[in-house]
């Protein structure tokens, strides 16, 4: 959602390999400042403003009985609050130079300029479309909006067949397999990745594919999808690789989203290499004293690897729009940076990652040692205990923590949070053994599972600098 300090905005956009849903026009800018000293315009070309687009596969799959618990904030109440929100209206042109964006009402093509004298950026991002036969063709679903979810709905009221495809395996790919199968579906995931949740490593990942199945997801890895099947009616039929086809009444394209930042490309803006907008500590685009850009549609900055990222989710866009509404309206606030944390889960199977992959540690230059334990989410004699697998990485030189990653049943997903305050202190393996963590038998065990992952990380250290 755009905003300009004085009588201008730019476009907005849901977003994300989990998409974020609509960023807000900055309410806390409102805080700030009243509309005698503050006037704010957005333009939000869709339906709909400030949604969780993170809850549409609960939405679909039944755990969330309508459309409207996932609106945080509808049109008539950012209005209420002296927002100029201008609904179904896009943003075409940025004129840097001029202070001024060109927007186009979506329903009747008209168009108009209007000027800003601070202007915030967040046009989110993109889904990513396969560039392959068939993949407009009706019973093809993207989930990226609210629209995007009641068309997947309203096609799986009306369709007779019972088989669905799910077109990749990373957050959304998942999530909305586990939301088929709750809609009683036959589900196939093709991945082209050798695992899926590629936000985790191989090894991690297996177990994950090993819980889909155990659901009854059938899983097709390191496999591409070349075209989609139609049938005489032209409704899809079948999701076609090289060598197979899997016959299909509703396929899902789950395949990850870029930076949408045509926009600013054109308006001559700087972009990274992963194509984001590039910000300052402040959220303001580099080079750029009047203009800020937040949520999807930047790259921010790794405090791990102390590189520029691109990591689209839903807590970071918040805080963005904390800090850009302060910034805008006079204030200051900054936003350092992520360790790049983020849970989910398939049904009863709780995956969590933060920080670095092994990968990303030998991307970045860093040599490092991984430690892999297995463990319960409680006293393992108390009612309920639950296995779950628990990954570090650690510096080899320094012992600091570069990444966690945890799989396993109800009560480790939440857990990497520990990892995640740990990452942003740069905390050592060796440090961490010594949280004082909360313990009881029906929370954990008296050894965390985290704390034993890093005690068996810190022997890996040690063994490797002795």
């Amino acid at each position: 959602m755009g905003v300009g300090g004085g009588r201008g905005g730019a476009r907005g956009c849901a977003g994300g390999a989990r998409p974020s849903g609509p960023w807000r026009p900055p309410p806390q800018a409102r805080r700030l400042k009243g509309p005698e000293e503050l006037e704010i315009v957005a333009f939000e070309r869709g339906h709909f403003t400030s949604f969780s687009a993170c809850g549409i596969p609960y939405w679909v799959g039944g755990d969330v009985p309508d459309r409207d618990r996932l609106i945080a904030r509808t049109a008539e109440e950012h209005r209420a609050r002296d927002i100029d929100l201008r609904m179904r209206t896009e943003v075409m042109e940025i004129d840097v130079a001029g202070g001024r964006v060109r927007a186009r009402d979506v329903d009747s093509g008209a168009e108009s300029w209007t000027s800003y004298d601070k202007l915030v950026i967040a046009t989110g991002a993109r889904p990513i479309r396969p560039d392959m036969p068939g993949a407009d063709a009706p019973g093809v679903h993207g989930v990226q909006t609210l629209d995007d979810g009641q068309a997947l709905i309203d096609t799986l009221a009306r369709t007779r067949g019972r088989r669905a495809v799910v077109v990749g395996a990373g957050y959304i790919g998942v999530e909305m397999a586990e939301a088929l199968i709750n809609r009683g579906y036959e589900v196939t995931v093709v991945n082209r990745g050798s695992e899926p949740m590629s936000t985790l490593d191989a090894d991690m990942g297996r177990l994950v594919h090993e819980a889909m199945e155990g659901l009854g997801i059938t899983m097709v890895n390191d496999t591409e999808v070349t075209k989609i099947l139609t049938g005489g009616d032209g409704h899809v039929r079948a999701v076609a690789t090289e060598d197979a086809e899997y016959p299909a009444d509703v396929v899902v394209l789950g395949i990850g989203v870029r930076p949408e930042t045509a926009l600013a490309r054109a308006a001559g803006l700087p972009l990274g290499d992963h194509g984001g907008l590039l910000t300052d500590l402040a959220m303001r685009v580099r080079g750029h004293e009047n203009i800020w850009a937040g949520g999807d549609c930047v790259e921010v900055l790794d405090l791990v690897s102390g590189r520029e990222r691109h990591i689209p989710l839903g807590t970071h866009a918040n805080k963005h729009g904390q800090v850009i509404g302060t910034n805008a309206a006079g204030g200051y606030a900054t936003f350092p940076g992520v360790v790049g944390t983020a849970v989910s889960k398939v049904c009863d199977l709780e995956i969590a990652r933060t920080g670095l992959r092994e990968k990303d540690a030998h991307r970045a230059g860093l040599r490092y040692v991984t430690a892999t334990i297995e463990s319960t989410s409680r006293a393992g004699y108390y009612p309920g205990a639950a296995t779950m697998t628990v990954k570090l990485l650690a510096e080899r030189r320094t012992g600091r923590l570069l990444g966690a990653q945890i799989v396993g049943k109800e009560g480790a997903g939440k857990r990497v949070d520990i990892a995640a305050v740990a990452l942003t202190a740069g905390m050592t393996v060796e440090q961490m053994v010594s949280l004082d963590l909360g313990y009881a038998p029906p929370f954990s065990p008296v050894w965390d599972p985290v704390l034993v992952a890093a005690r068996k990380a810190a022997k890996a250290v040690n063994a490797g600098t002795a």
